[in-house]
């Protein structure tokens, strides 16, 4: 697709490396002009703007602790001053300490954990909402994760710790709530995710940290046996803002069936009943 051709702007947070820089490129593939916000991670700066100029089309890199409303609202400001507009919000920011990383938690963590993962999508949302009702088929995707829907228990117990968890979930509120308030112009949609490589999975330190036998017990309780690609990550983007035209207040839950469980479902036994036989305990139906 040639450049420029969408003729929208998005914002992508937490795009400094992974999921976040994944669909940052693939929105600036499309032609789209990007204003992507980092914060920490600074050791990949060089690659994400290698990675964003490697598009050719227009980006603009901010740097914001979104958990700061003052920040959140300037990083908004700058994609109306850079690009005139604002139609795509990609709410990508959040923190998470793996147990098997921090143990029990500190004040501090908490606070982190809560303020990133849904107090810096809210300051974000909220400064962005007036700019998206003006933009051209505006969509909002809030990112979150399975741990809002398993809490820490099973295999993931080691992953999702319990602020992170409760934070995903009052995500799903908030997902709902801002899809009333958008409507109609603006649609609010959420992408679950579950086990992907730089999230949760291979990439992160919380990973290495597993061993052999916890690895396999996640795999295993995932039908699909695999932990998800970027790509993955950015076809369901795509999907959600160009094509998911009627959707909104709605989630996808990408995670290979993580949620599903590992239970099996057993072959259909033959049973006691024979052809002809009532289950009643005659030849016949009772009659009605």
């Amino acid at each position: 697709m040639g450049k420029h051709v969408e003729e929208r702007t998005a914002l992508v947070t937490g795009a400094i490396r992974g999921i976040g820089l994944a669909i940052a490129r693939s929105f600036a593939a499309r032609g789209i002009m990007t204003v992507i916000t980092y914060y920490d991670w600074l050791d990949d700066l060089e690659e994400m703007h290698r990675t964003m100029k490697e598009t050719g089309t227009p980006y603009h890199a901010v740097s914001a602790d979104l958990r700061d409303k003052t920040h959140a609202e300037n990083a908004v400001e700058e994609a109306i001053r850079q690009f005139g507009r604002l139609d795509i919000l990609v709410n990508n920011i959040e923190r998470g300490g793996w147990p098997v990383v921090h143990g029990a938690y500190t004040p501090e963590q908490w606070e982190l954990e809560f303020n990133t993962t849904i107090t810096a999508k809210w300051n974000l949302f909220n400064s962005a909402l007036p700019y998206l009702r003006k933009g051209r088929m505006s969509s909002v995707i809030n990112i979150g994760s399975i741990a809002g829907m398993t809490g820490r228990t099973g295999p993931a117990g080691l992953v999702f710790n319990d602020c992170y968890s409760l934070a995903n979930r009052a995500l799903g509120l908030l997902t709902r709530q801002w899809a009333r308030m958008g409507a109609p112009e603006v649609r609010v949609n959420e992408l679950i995710l579950g086990f992907f490589e730089t999230r949760h999975g291979p990439g992160t330190r919380g990973w290495g940290l597993l061993t052999s036998k916890q690895k396999e017990a996640i795999l295993q309780h995932t039908p699909l046996k695999r932990t998800g690609s970027l790509k993955d990550i950015t076809s369901a983007v795509d999907y959600l803002v160009f094509d998911a035209s009627f959707m909104t207040g709605s989630r996808i839950v990408l995670d290979g069936g993580y949620i599903l469980g590992c239970e099996g479902v057993p072959e259909l036994p033959d049973g006691v009943v024979q052809p002809g036989e009532s289950t009643f305990g005659g030849s016949r139906a009772p009659e009605c």
